[in-house]
């Protein structure tokens, strides 16, 4: 988004304000490259379709959600890009109402207080055990919480504090077996049984979610786009990756590099304290171009302005599948839809555009709508959330 108008606006609101009240007759002239992408007939049908959301049309503000058009009945989120000379020159509209979510409390922050809490309650479960046979039940339901933590969580992505916090708690918990040769051997199984429950389901989801496969393999394995050590943050069963609900991009994955010492970012929050931010990203496969996008604005690391899903992008036709890499860096595509391209050639570089809250790699392969099992040459072995790959 780039600096507000005088009148406070950026050019943007402004653009799309004139072209949402404006007669389709004028639309060829406020966005001709619009326009002639999608047609007048396609761009009514979405006009008359927000109209139905909003009521009367009133204003386009800029907000921390993106672009909000108002309206007399609800309000939707937009986005656009617009040329030098005010010219409207991309445009996506949410199909849906806009409900802002107010204030509340991040969800990872809730998340870290789970963690702590549940942490904290399993050490001193551990300490306060009357009996042998308790301690032991309580070191199996700790050792159940951190195989599912430690297998379903990716450490990695955790806050250093709150990962040293959790591991301080293990280790607190562990040091109470001092206690155990002064402790009576007791009787009571019913715990020790409940533990061990426990843990062996932990054991089986973590395992189910990290050997998932769905049956669906790429004709060839792809070459890993990437150099260097890099962290799945998403990839795996449906309890460990979140695009397992998207038809298309159910074996996505989502990447990060990891720096020194095993993080993904340095002192900072910009977006060049990230390692993976920048890196250069090579095609996996021989293919055609058949989209791809640069220009799009990175998104300030945490949040989510609203934008084209993908972001910057480069898809790739091989014949047999589509290959898409997302959230590219702007200004960095190499590539222009209709270009033909061979395994390794440079296409552009990480970034943090689209739908993402921090610089990462998002890839994906998909036949007929339905998304691929991935596989890289050289590399063998599920990839799942928490694993490290090197390329």
């Amino acid at each position: 988004m780039r600096d507000p108008m005088p009148g406070g606006q950026p050019p943007e609101a402004l653009a799309l304000t004139r072209f949402l009240t404006a007669a389709p007759e004028q639309w060829p002239r406020l966005a001709p490259r619009v326009t002639a992408a999608v047609g007048v007939v396609t761009l009514e049908r979405i006009v008359h379709a927000t109209a139905a959301r909003i009521g009367e049309f009133g204003t386009v503000t800029d907000g921390p959600d993106g672009l909000i058009v108002s309206g007399s009945a609800g309000r939707v989120r937009a986005w656009a890009q617009t040329a030098p000379d005010g010219e409207l020159t991309a445009l996506r509209i949410e199909g849906a109402r806009y409900t802002p979510t107010g204030r509340r409390l991040p969800a990872r922050l809730l998340w870290a207080v789970c963690l702590v809490l549940v942490a904290a309650w399993n050490a001193l479960t551990l300490w306060t055990a009357g009996d042998r046979t308790a301690w032991t039940a309580g070191l199996a339901t700790l050792a159940a919480f951190y195989v599912v933590v430690e297998g379903c969580g990716a450490p990695a992505m955790q806050p250093r504090p709150l990962r040293l916090a959790v591991e301080t708690g293990a280790a607190a918990a562990l040091a109470s077996a001092w206690r155990l040769p002064g402790l009576p051997a007791g009787h009571g199984v019913l715990g020790l049984a409940v533990g061990a429950v426990l843990l062996a389901l932990g054991g089986v989801l973590v395992a189910t979610a990290r050997l998932h496969r769905r049956r669906a393999p790429l004709s060839r394995p792809l070459r890993f786009p990437l150099e260097g050590a890099w962290y799945v943050v998403q990839g795996g069963g449906p309890a460990v990756n979140h695009h397992a609900r998207v038809p298309e991009q159910r074996a996505a994955l989502d990447l990060v590099a990891l720096g020194r010492y095993g993080t993904r970012t340095g002192p900072g929050r910009e977006l060049t304290a990230y390692a993976a931010y920048g890196q250069p990203v090579r095609s996996p496969c021989d293919g055609r171009v058949v989209s791809a996008a640069d220009g799009i604005a990175d998104q300030r690391p945490g949040e989510i302005r609203y934008q084209p899903p993908y972001g910057n992008h480069v898809f790739l036709d091989t014949g047999r599948e589509i290959v898409k890499l997302a959230h590219l860096r702007p200004g960095s595509v190499t590539v222009a839809e209709g270009d033909t391209v061979r395994a390794g050639q440079p296409l552009g570089e990480v970034g943090n555009s689209g739908n993402s809250t921090e610089p990462h790699l998002h890839l994906h392969a998909e036949r007929d709508g339905v998304g691929l099992d991935l596989a890289f040459e050289g590399m063998s072995g599920r990839l799942y959330r928490g694993r490290t790959v090197r390329g």
